[in-house]
This record gives structure tokens, sequence and C-alpha cells, in this order.
């Protein structure tokens, strides 16, 4: 039975069953959840996963809220009295742990050859001379100068330790109300976990609430535009629109979260789904034009004969090439991947059954009159012109393809793989000025932290902690290193005289160290000791603090740790947020590789087993290879980085990119059949299916345009350069494999079709 028979005969079926599947998908997807945590992207066996669950279980999970307050000098009273409000204020709350800033700080020091701790922030100077000498008193603390006070005395920081209890919108509405209510004339920045988490949380929905009904209304607005009557809009629209649904609700279904990777499903629906109606709708109008004695139902089952093959092969390697996002390390990729080829596979039924099944039950419609004399204006003079460049000149339009990939490619030695999440939030977002502000004063935005297991009162532990802190802080992008070692050093320097060999050193003896640890906890807060030191005294942390604007300088830091421990037989387990950020983009570098390789490969023996030949599969996939390498090498150029959304870049435009080749290569093998030359064909080719070829490409395009409205930077990105890798595919599939064919008139092309996959009857 011929497809568009079955469709006539079954499409109340088809109907019916469609929107009662549309329809029960509204259940779950009101169920859906949004995840912003970049933590959660990746599985559990990553060992930056595993070794922070190591040391949170000996030092707790709390994650820490940088509060910056800037200000002409934070010794000014006003700015003081500020910052202990704050922090006092903080450290009466249940949701936070530890609180540290000015008034927190300690000052280790001698007294009549005795220790003492007492704060480094006492009484309020009362004049000018009281306020110089604790300006110099801070400068010589270190537990203070350049950790909570920067070196320039212009800022301020509190940092605050959450312990994971209050959901981060709550938190952050805590974090708010308290600094309102001590207001000031300083300027507040915030930064940390919780808080990027909750901007990054209101951005998604923000989002899918914004993006999702611009997107409907410039994609309506194209296709009415482009087949100017309301039914030829309203049937691909409901192919989005139902995808759409479909997609999002496939999300609790399987029991995931709405990433920030996730807000591109229902744009990229937009975008893909509407793709097949546009064909079909477009074909449709060509033969009402071509043959207007025609019946709706006849128009209906040659135009579903004449596409059902060529479309469900284009969908099938859109799917194949999303598909390749599962062999992705980052878990909201692999889920995409999925999500969005079931999409796809739903949008294509719609396309192949819903859309000519309604199309059978309305009028016929007039044929349009740009049709009915064969021409369609601007999308025919610029395929005409395209036909002339390759079958006169083939030669020339290779060697410019050969140049443009030469030039652009070569960026690919400039392409940066994002060292961080920071730029999650756009650039001059109070999120990326606290980080800022850290990075330049206060020694470093980002935390390493190194477990060391051991009797901490052993002096030859503890001389090995002072080694490592030595080594890491000639390190130019390293501002703080802090151990056990740096408090009991300190504890020496205030009881011994500085004539003395045990002056600002490490005790010889266990005994000494041991005592020196118990005068502290006595002296000071006994927390101030906890962050170093486990309840049982048998494991020590090390804290680094650092900036890093590459991925490189984020890998020392623990290479140098391993290679230093190795020589003391020591095992450090390394945490914290930065490696956690570094797991992610070498997720990101290798995942790109896994998918990209995934997706040629199964592209490459998709177009041969469809062509039967293996040379039909390579030239296929030229197009692909040149737009993927250019696309990158423009990114190096721009210096666009590698993150974990520009990532997916590669796997989505092989997917979407090959539909122009297949119906161009194809089309091509029909006329060669119908017994023209390859000249004629190739221009035949594109005088006939160059228009739909050209409108689906703009209408994919000007979906993914709407993304540049997106409230992330990488979103943006994304938009930018997935628009860029389609134009280079559709520029390529209507010159480069034209042109190519022409020159090399591959054999596979001259091979009878069993049965013609462009059915005219």
């Amino acid at each position: 039975m011929k497809k568009g028979v079955f469709v006539i005969k079954y499409r109340w079926w088809i109907i019916i069953t469609t929107v009662l599947l549309v329809v029960a998908s509204i259940i779950p997807l009101l169920q859906i959840r949004i995840n912003p945590d970049l933590e959660s992207y990746m599985p559990d066996s990553m060992p930056s996963k595993q070794n922070n669950r190591i040391i949170s279980d000996v030092f707790g999970n709390d994650e820490m809220i940088l509060i910056v307050l800037e200000t002409r000098d934070v010794l000014d009273n006003k700015t003081l009295t500020r910052v202990r409000q704050i922090s006092e204020d903080f450290s009466q709350m249940p949701g936070f742990g530890r609180v540290y800033s000015i008034s927190q700080a300690k000052n280790i020091r001698s007294e009549n050859g005795s220790m003492v701790v007492d704060p480094a922030l006492g009484q309020l100077p009362q004049n000018d001379s009281e306020r110089e000498a604790l300006r110099t008193a801070i400068r010589a603390n270190d537990m203070a100068y350049q950790v909570v006070v920067s070196d320039d005395f212009r800022y301020a920081l509190i940092m605050l330790s959450s312990n994971k209890t209050i959901p981060d919108d709550q938190l952050m509405e805590i974090v708010n109300a308290t600094l309102a209510k001590f207001p000031g004339e300083e300027k507040v920045y915030v930064t940390g976990a919780p808080y990027l988490r909750d901007e990054s949380n209101q951005k998604i929905g923000h989002d899918i609430m914004v993006l999702l009904p611009i997107g409907l209304l410039v994609m309506f607005i194209f296709l009415f535009v482009t087949f100017r009557e309301i039914r030829s809009v309203l049937l691909p629209f409901s192919a989005v629109l139902f995808s759409i649904v479909i997609c999002l609700a496939l999300i609790p279904v399987f029991g995931w979260e709405l990433s920030l990777i996730g807000v591109l499903i229902p744009i990229m629906m937009i975008a893909i789904a509407n793709n097949y109606g546009v064909y079909f709708i477009a074909r449709y109008q060509d033969l009402n034009a071509a043959e207007p004695d025609l019946s709706v139902n006849a128009l209906v089952k040659k135009t579903t004969n004449y596409l059902i093959k060529p479309v469900a092969l284009c969908g099938l390697t859109t799917i194949v090439g999303v598909l390749g996002l599962v062999a992705h390390l980052l878990i909201p990729a692999r889920q995409m991947g999925v999500v969005t080829a079931l999409g796809i596979a739903f949008a294509l039924l719609i396309s192949l059954l819903f859309i000519p099944a309604v199309m059978s039950l309305l009028k016929k419609g007039n044929a349009r009159k740009a049709l009915l004399n064969g021409t369609n204006g601007f999308f025919t003079a610029m395929v005409m012109r395209a036909a002339h460049w390759v079958t006169k000149k083939p030669g020339l339009v290779i060697i410019v393809f050969i140049l443009f990939l030469g030039l652009s490619s070569a960026g690919l030695f400039f392409l940066k793989i994002a060292p961080d999440s920071n730029k999650v939030l756009p650039e001059k977002h109070a999120f990326n000025k606290a980080i800022n502000i850290t990075d330049s004063h206060f020694g470093g935005s980002k935390v390493i932290y190194a477990m060391f297991d051991g009797d901490v009162t052993d002096p030859v532990l503890l001389h090995s902690l002072d080694r490592y802190e030595q080594e890491l802080k000639m390190l130019p992008n390293v501002g703080t290193v802090t151990s056990l070692a740096t408090i009991v050093k300190k504890i020496s320097k205030a009881l011994n005289d500085s004539t003395e060999s045990g002056y600002n050193a490490i005790p010889p003896s266990q005994q000494a160290i041991a005592q020196y640890l118990e005068l502290y906890s006595m002296s000071g807060d006994p927390a101030d000791l906890e962050q170093y030191v486990s309840f049982d005294y048998t494991q020590t942390l090390m804290t680094i603090q650092y900036q890093a604007d590459n991925l490189a300088q984020v890998r020392q830091i623990p290479d140098m740790l391993h290679r230093l421990s190795q020589k003391d037989s020591l095992t450090p387990v390394i945490g914290g947020p930065s490696l956690t950020d570094k797991d992610i983009s070498e997720s990101v570098e290798h995942g790109q590789y896994y998918s990209l390789l995934a997706a040629f490969v199964a592209i490459l023996i998709l177009l041969s087993l469809i062509f039967k030949s293996i040379h039909a599969g390579m030239l296929g996939s030229l197009p692909l290879v040149f737009a993927v390498l250019c696309t990158f090498g423009l990114m190096g150029w721009l210096g666009i980085e590698l993150n974990i959304v520009t990532a997916l870049l590669s796997s989505i435009s092989i997917g979407l990119g090959v539909d122009f080749t297949i119906h161009v290569l194809w089309r091509i093998k029909w006329e060669l059949a119908s017994g023209n030359d390859y000249a004629g064909s190739i221009t035949s080719t594109l005088r006939t299916i160059g228009r739909g070829i050209i409108i689906n490409a703009c209408s994919v395009m000007l979906g993914f345009a709407v993304l540049f409205l997106s409230a992330f930077p990488l979103i943006r990105s994304f938009a930018f350069l997935i628009i860029i890798s389609l134009v280079l595919c559709l520029v390529s599939g209507l010159l480069l494999v034209p042109a190519l064919c022409y020159l090399f008139k591959p054999k596979f092309l001259n091979k009878p079709n069993k049965i013609s996959m462009y059915e005219t009857t």
C-alpha cells in the first residue's frame, strides 16, 4: 500500500491518536523540575565528586558564600560597624556554619611570654592615629590581610559557610534580607555556589518562559511570509508545539530534571520539528501549481509518496547525529541527546502522518502565482546562480572552499576550553564582579582542598605540609595556602623569642605540637582549629586559594601536590569546587571528541547504507567535516571558548546539516536516472529542490536565532555558532557537493534505483 493511501484511509485514527498522546503528555509536563547545579552534571565516578564526598565526611560539606563590600577605606568606622553587624547576625542563624570576616579574624601574639589569641579588630579606632595603627596591625596579620581585608583596604570580605540545610532560593533571600537590614554606602557583591545556582535557576525559568513564546511567534511569522496561507502555517506549527510538549514531558517521565543545557531543547524543537512540515507544505504547493487539476486527496497522496523516503531518511540522519550526544561525558548532554532524538522522531511522524491526514480534510487552496510561472524571486535567483558556478567553474568552487577551510581552521590552534563556571552568568553580573575582586585582591576566587591522613602532631607530617605550602606559593597564580603547619608556626612565633632556634618554626617533638594545639584551642575559638584538624587528630586539611585563566593553571596545582607528596609517601585526597570545574571542563573536552566521532561514524555508515557505497558516505560527510572544522576554527579566531553548551555544537550541526546533502545527492541521482547529463541534473536539482532546502535552512536558523535573547552568555554563543555552522553546511551542500559530483562523477550516482526515492505516482 502506498504511504499516501495509508494516510487517507486511516486519517481520523492518526489525528485522534496524535491529539490524545499530546494531551496526555501535559500531565508529566507540569511536573518538570529545574536543576542548575553544575556538579550534578557529572557522573558519580568522577574523581572530584568522590574526593569531595570523602573530605565532606570528615570536615563537613559546607559551601562558601562570599560577600564583598567595596568602599574608599575599609577601616572607616561606618564600614567596620556594618561588617561587624552583618557578621554577628549571620553567626546567630541556624543555616550557616562558620562566619569569617575582619570582626572574626584572630591575631596570635605573645604577651609576657604567653600566647594570646585575640580579635584582629577590637575596639573601633577613635582617631586617625588609632586607625593607622590598626592598618599596620592588619598588614602584619596574614590571617586577615588579603584574606578578609584587601591589599588596598578598599574591599572587605565576609565568608559564610552554608550547611546546605536551606534551599538555595530561601538561603539567598536570607542573605539579601540580612544585607538590607544593615544598610550602608558600600557597594555589595555576592558570589558562591548557592548564589550561582539560585541565579541560574531563575534565568533558566526566564529563558523557558520568554524564549519559547518569542520563538513560536517568530516561526509563525516566518511560515506565514513563506507560504501566505494560514493552514500552511498552522500545520507545521502544530508539529512544533506537539513535539515540544512531548520532549519536555519526557524529562520528568525518565526521572530527569531540566538543566542549563536543557534550555536548548524547546528551541531546538522549534527549529527542527518545523523542518519536515515545511518540506511537505512546500512540495504540496509546488504540485498544486504544476498540476492544478489534481484533487485534494490526490495531492496529499502524491506529496506523501514523493517525500516519505527522503524526509524519513533526513529525520533519521538528524536523530543519529543528535544521538551522538549520548557518548558525551556530561549527564545533561546524554539526556538531551535521548530526549531530542525522541522528539525529532515524533516530529517526523506528525509531518508524515498527522499533517497529510489533516490536509486531506481541508480545501485544496489556490495555487500561488509565483509558483505557477516557475519563479520565486530571491530563492530562485540564488540557486540558479549557484548552478551556474557549479557547472561552469567547479574547480574554482572547490579551491575557494579549500582556501576558506585552511584559513578558518587555523583558528583551532587558538581554541580554548573554559576553565570554570564563572562565565555562566553575564560578564557584568554582580556574581562575576565579586569573582574579579576576589581574584585581584584576596588571593583568588578558586579553592582546592587537600586532605592528608596521619597523626597531626607528627613533626614529619607538619614539615611536609610546610614545604608544600612554600612550593605552592611560588606558583604565580596561587594567592594563599593555609594548613595546620601555618597555625603551628604562628603559635611558635608567639611563644618563642626571635633569637631562639624555635622561633617561627615547627617544634621537633609531638608533645610540643600537642601542647601548642591545646593552647590554641583554649585561647581562641575551638572552631578555628576544626577547619584544619579532624576531631580525632588523624586528618588535616590544606586550603589553596588561587586564580586561573585557563585549564592548565587549574591542573598544575593538583599535579604539584601529587608530585610533592609522592616523595613523602603521602596520598592526599584532593577536592574542592574548582576541581569539580576542572572535571567538567575536561569532560567537555573529551565529550566533544567522543560525541563528534560517534556522530561522524554513524552518519558515514548511514549514508553508505542509503546509497550502497562507501564513497557516498565519504562524499556526504565532507560538508559536515568542512562545517565543523571551520566553525571550531572561527571559535578560536573569535576567542569563543569551548564550554558545556558550545560543546554540543558538533553533534547537533552534523545531524541537521546532513539533511541538505541527502536531498541534493538523491535528486542528482534521480535526474541522472531520468536521462539528464551531469550539468542538466545539477541545474535541475538546484532549481527544483533548492527553494525547499533554503526555506528549510532559514527556518532552522531563525529558530535558533531566538537564543540570542537568552539570559546566559553561553547559550547566546551557541546560537551564533550553530547558525554559522548551518550556513556552512547549507553552502557546502548546494555548492561543494554538486561541484565534486560534476568534477569527479562518482559511480554510485549512476547506479539504477530499485525504487526511486522521488516517486511521482
